[in-house]
This record gives C-alpha cells, structure tokens and sequence, in this order.
C-alpha cells in the first residue's frame, strides 16, 4: 500500500489535498481516490472509503465511512457531498453533534457555514445509539449558537411517543428554559409551578412564573434580568410575584401569626453598577406584604435571609482606602431595622509610615442613625447623628529571631447628638456576671426615651500580642494505617493583652445602633475588629493561648494531621463577661486518613462560673460506596440561648452503578422531637438521574410533609419536569429536572 498526492498540473493552486492509500488519479478535471481517503481543505478534514472531487464544480462526493470534521462540527454518515467554495455539505443518512446535542436523519443539508437542515431528523442529548429520548420531526433547522426550529415534533421516551408539535421552536441560548414541576408540601397542597426563561433583548432575559397551589389558590411572577456596561459586569435584577392566598391563615409552625393579607407579593430589585474599577454602585430593595411571604413561598430564601436588607451604597476602593457612602432603611414596616440615613465611611487600611516600621490604620464615619421596630412594637423608635473617628499605631517587631511582638495604641473620639438620660431612667442591672449591666431593655411604652442631650466620648486603646514557634520533627513515625510518613509537631503559644478607658460615659446612656450581640464565642478584643462601636466600654483583658499542630507527608505535600488550639481570657475587667475567667475554649481538627475527619470544639467553665457548649463533627467514608455523617450541638446555662442538645445524622449508599440511598435525620434531646428526617432514594437512568424522596419536619410539635420527583438530565438540565417537595430550596430557582426539549 502506498499513498499518493494529486499533483496533477490541473489541481495546482486548488486549496484541496488528497491522499489515498489505494492511489489517487486526475481525468477530464475530476480527481479519484480509493482507500483509505483523507481530504484536507481549509479548516475541514474528510475520510472515507472513496471520494471524487469536479474541480468545475467544486464539489466533493465521499462514500463507505463518512466522517467530516469541521471546526468543532462532525459528522459521519455513508455518502455525501462538500462544496470548497460554498462549504456546504449534503449528505444522506448522516448524523452530526453540537455538544451537548446530538443531531441525525435521512439527509443534512448545510445551508450555510453555521445553519444546517436535516431531513426526517431526530434531535437529542443521550449520546447512544439507542437513545432514551429524543425529539423526530419531518424536519429540523439547526442554527448554531443559536436556535433550533422543528417542523411536525414528535416527542419519544424510547420507542414510545409522548407529545407532538405541529411547530417547534428551541433556542440553544443559555437563556431560554421552561420548567413545569409538580409539588406538594403540607402547607401548600397538590401544587403545579411553572417557570419561563427566555430572551427579551440583547443582554436581557425574563422568566415568568405561573404557579398554583390547590390550598393557595394561582400566583404569578415576572423576573427580568439585565447584563451592563463593560464587559457586561455590571448587573440589575427585578423579582415580582404576586399570590392570590386562598388559606392565608395556614401555619405549620409553632409560632402565632395574625393580621394576614390575602393578596401577597414580593417586589425585589438588586443592582450592581461598576462605573469603573474602583468604584461601584449596589442596591438591593425588598419589598413585602407581610412578614411571612418568603416563610411560605421562598423557604429556601427565608432559611438563608428571614428579614431581608435594603440598602443602596456606593463605594470607592483603593489598596490603601475603602470610601463608602451607604444608606439603609425601613421598606417593610413589620422587620426591625437599623437606618443609615445616610453613612459616610472611610476605612484606612493597615499600611507602613515611611521607613519607621510604625504601621498606621484607622476609620472616620459620619451617621445619621434610627432604630425603627415594627409598627406597633411595645418599643419606641429613637435617632442620633453620630460622628466617629479612630485611629491606631503598630510596631510590629521580632526579637532574638523567634519572638513576635506587637504593641498597639490607638485613639477614638465618638460624638452623639442625642443619649439617654438616666437619671429618670429607671433599671435593674443584671445579677448574671454573663449578662453586661449596661445592657438595658431600649425605650418602651413603659419606659419611654428620655433625652440626655449630647455628648462626646473619648476611648484610648493599648496592647501588645506576642507569640512563637518550636517544633521537632520524629521521622521513625510511619504507620499506613493512621496515615503518617513522619511528623512533625509545632507548637505556638501566644498572648494578647487589652486594655481599653475612656471618659466614663457608660454605653447605657448611649443609644444602641452598633450594638452588643449576644453569642457564644469570645469577643474580638481589637480594633477596628471589635465594631459594636455603642457598647464599647472600659476593659482590661488578656487573651492566652496556645496552638498545637501535628504536620505529615501527603501525596507530595505537607498537611495539618491533627490541630488543636487551647485559649481563654484573664477577666481583670470585662464589662462583657464579669466573671475572673472566661471558658476555657479547645479546637479540635484531627483528619489521620482522606476518609476519616473529625472536629470537637468545647468551652467549658473550668476556671470560673460560666456556661458549657460542645460541638462534635465527625466524617466517614468506610468504604467508596458509602459516606457517613455524625453531629451534635450541646448548649447548657447560656442566659440568652436555650439549652440545646441537637443530634444530626446524615449518609448515603452508592449501591452500584446505577443505584444510591441517601438519609438525614436531626434529633433535639431536649424537646423530644426528631425535626426533620429526609430519604431519598436515587436511579442513574444514563443521561438522567432520578430520586424519590420524603420530608418530615416537626415544627415545635406541628408536622409537616413532603414528597420529592425528581429527574435531572446530565447533559442539559435546561427544561424539567420534577416533583419537588422543596421548591424554594434555593430561593425558587431550581433548575433540576427531565429535559422533555433539550
């Protein structure tokens, strides 16, 4: 067998090459190849079996093992024709592939360069000569990047026809999707939720929402998105939706509710303007017809955000400054806020002062702030415009090469237009040394906002951290099993002394808007790090601790094997925690082999009175099949959080290649209630995957339920249909689902 070039004088200059291992021959202006044929032209390659090539016609003709690659086109089939000139390509019984689609039928015809016509053609995404669906239509118009036109559509699961279109249209743009899934949760009933996305304009797309709940009655929505300004990284985006509640006053929680709207809605627009790299606009606006819209029909928003912000800022950046102007304010009359009315911020990043070694950072606001409660609340609204500066000094230096030291000192001066007088106030402070005693309950009807005036207070901040390293290294440690190829410990004890005064204005008579918050954790003892800016009070704290790491050899790399960090407080004078210590706190990290992990974090009243929290985490994965997941959250004696003994369990089974199980449970000791239990059960069908599942919640005794459908199609989950028990997991937006059109 040899290969042969057409050279022939008459097939000089042409943009064609042909090689043949059974030869090639030129006659009367038409060149034949046999065997083994491969054409090159241009960007497009062809092989087959046989070809002849009219260089009057300019046309190609190739039989026996098609295959035609242009770009990234292909296709294959067992005859056709190419045109040099036109580049278009007729074939018979060829079939072609735009990834994720998979395009076949009787005759494809190019029309042109990016446009290609097939006649009695199926159209699918299961790349298999037996697909599990697929769309055939007398004929189909391929576009590329484009759309998708069908004539006569006829859709089969199988061999089996379920839907016709006499006309059908499918764009292949990323913005163009439908979504009809049935639902059904306890609150909502037998539901049916559909969804529309789809094109407006260039750099615009809508999706409407037609949705009906048997116990709820018909909803829609409209959702416009719009990309901007350079590079389209800019963004704004509306959310409507409207509901027209037959049972408004169906509640599956514990909790009373009252005052319901039958007509409820949602209006949200958020925006993000880069006018240019270092400055940008963002907006978000959320409007609400009561406090329970996103609870029963955005459960996944409302787990994430229960009250949402509105705020419009602007800000300016720099690596040595952050400059923003910000505004916040009350949109839903019934959601507590804290109004920004507006903000002015500048933020000093942390940065050297010439060659000194001293580093400088600091931050100025100027606020105009009101804490606006929900209409009606037994407490009063109350305003203050405050001005706030502060600025802080570092040296940060190393000493004999191993010791690390930080000193501090900073400045802040606060002016407040208006405080409290409490001299008429009357209060208890708190007996419980874990309760502040400036922290008193804010004006009321009882208790009504007496004005104190303004005043300004000054702080002086000053401290040091300190802290180094030792480690040794023990080779001889090997073992397979608990994953060590040597190790080496290092061990980082480290201090951290604060000591905080000012003029003796306590945060009681000043008017809480950047306020305590409880929480179980230490408080930062830094500024700017520590930002209740109104509780700010005179302490002197010291932060020990030490951190204790375990380090091997992993696949190349050096890995934390185990870490363990110890610390608490010496409470010389903490307004925050009047006890002499506070918990002694342990982080636990341990991950000895890929699949095994686990994580304790505890705090425990050992040095003083306090309160005990314990956190275990702890992963499994047996074997390749199976996962394993364990928790409990442990709370005891915190005054501001109820005691808490809170077990969770999740695993799932992979049983082969085409089955899995999955469960989650979470069990509160201390109620007695298992909260939630899910089971699911998964099916890989090859180009879908299918689950079925439950939900069980017991919302503080009151039970609720669901049932899951789903089936997601790997190649495109563009276009669903799923039963889902869940829909506002996240935020409403699910995209999984059957593709009945890919």
């Amino acid at each position: 067998m040899h290969a042969q070039v057409a050279e022939n004088a008459s097939l000089r200059g042409q943009p064609i090459e042909i090689t043949a291992s059974g030869g090639t021959q030129y006659d009367g202006g038409v060149a034949t190849a046999r065997g083994n044929v491969a054409i090159h032209i241009g960007d497009t390659d062809i092989y087959s079996d046989y070809a002849t090539y009219d260089t009057s016609t300019n046309i190609v003709r190739v039989e026996g093992n098609v295959r035609i690659y242009r770009g990234t086109e292909f296709f294959v089939g067992d005859r056709g024709t190419y045109n040099t000139e036109t580049k278009a390509i007729n074939a018979e019984i060829l079939r072609t592939t735009d990834y994720p689609f998979l395009i076949g039928g009787e005759s494809v015809t190019s029309l042109s360069e990016n446009a290609k016509l097939v006649q009695k053609g199926s159209f699918t995404t299961h790349d298999s000569a037996t697909p599990d669906f697929q769309v055939r239509a007398t004929t189909v118009r391929i576009y590329e990047n484009d759309r998708v036109i069908m004539k006569n559509a006829t859709f089969y699961v199988g061999k089996v026809p379920i839907f016709y279109w006499p006309y059908l249209y499918q764009s292949l743009d990323d913005s163009f999707s439908f979504v009809l899934s049935p639902a059904y949760m306890t609150i909502w009933g037998p539901s049916v939720l559909g969804r529309v996305t789809f094109p407006i304009a260039k750099n615009i797309t809508g999706t409407v929402r037609l949705d009906y709940r048997a116990r709820r009655g018909p909803a829609i929505g409209f959702q416009p998105e719009i990309v901007y300004g350079k590079n389209n990284t800019s963004y704004a985006k509306i959310r409507t939706y409207l509901v027209q509640d037959e049972n408004p006053t169906i509640n599956r929680t514990s909790l009373p509710r009252s005052d319901f709207p039958d007509r409820r809605y949602r209006l949200s627009v958020e925006n993000r303007t880069n006018f240019t790299r270092a400055l940008q606009g963002t907006a978000r606006i959320s409007k609400l017809s009561d406090a329970f819209m996103l609870q029963d029909f955005f459960q996944g928003e409302f787990r994430v955000d229960p009250v949402p912000d509105n705020f419009v800022a602007l800000t300016q950046t720099n690596p040595r400054y952050t400059l923003t102007a910000f505004t916040r304010f009350q949109v839903n009359t019934f959601h507590e806020v804290t109004e920004r009315l507006p903000e002015i911020a500048l933020d000093i990043t942390r940065q050297p002062i010439f060659n000194t070694g001293i580093f400088y950072e600091g931050e100025a606001s100027l606020s105009n702030l009101r804490r606006s409660f929900p209409s009606g609340s037994f407490n009063q609204d109350y305003e203050a415009l405050r001005l706030d500066t502060f600025h802080q000094f570092l040296y940060p230096q190393t000493y004999f090469g191993w010791l690390s030291v930080v000193p501090r000192v900073g400045v802040r001066g606060t002016y407040y237009s208006e405080t409290r007088d409490l001299q008429t106030t009357i209060f208890t402070p708190s007996s419980n040394p874990l309760i502040p005693d400036f922290l008193i309950p804010p004006p009321n009807q009882l208790e009504p906002w007496r004005r104190g005036g303004d005043r300004f207070r000054t702080v002086v901040n000053a401290g040091v951290e300190a802290s180094f390293k030792v480690s040794r290294t023990w080779e001889q440690a090997q073992s397979r099993a608990l994953g060590l190829d040597g190790l080496r410990h290092i061990a980082q004890p480290f201090t951290n002394f604060s000591y905080v005064t000012g003029n003796n204005i306590s945060p009681a008579e000043i008017l809480q808007f950047d306020r305590y918050q409880p929480s179980t954790q230490l408080r930062p003892i830094d500024f700017p790090q520590f930002t209740s800016v109104d509780t700010i009070a005179n302490w002197t704290i010291a932060r020990l601790g030490l951190r204790n790491r375990l380090q091997t050899r992993r696949d190349d790399t050096t890995i934390n094997w185990m870490e363990l960090e110890t610390y608490f407080d010496v409470n010389f004078d903490n307004p925050y925690d009047r006890t002499s210590f506070s918990n002694i706190h342990n982080r636990v990290r341990f991950n000895p082999v890929p699949w095994v992990s686990l994580g304790v974090y505890t705090q425990l009243p050992l040095l003083a009175d306090g309160f005990t929290e314990v956190n275990t985490d702890i992963g499994f994965k047996p074997t390749a099949n199976l996962q394993l997941n364990f928790g409990h959250r442990f709370l005891d004696e915190n005054p501001f959080f109820p005691d808490s003994s809170l077990y969770f369990l999740s695993g799932y089974y992979r049983i082969n290649d085409h089955w899995g199980a999955g469960a989650y449970l979470r069990y509160e000791a201390r109620t007695g209630f298992v909260e939630e239990q899910r089971y699911s059960v998964y099916r890989d069908l090859t180009s879908w995957v299918a689950s079925l599942g439950t939900v069980i919640r017991n919302n503080g005794g009151v039970k609720e339920y669901g049932v899951l459908l789903s089936f997601t199609l790997k190649a495109l989950p563009k276009v669903g249909f799923d039963l889902n028990f869940d829909p506002g997991a996240a935020g409403g937006e699910r995209q999984q689902g059957v593709a009945v059109l890919p």
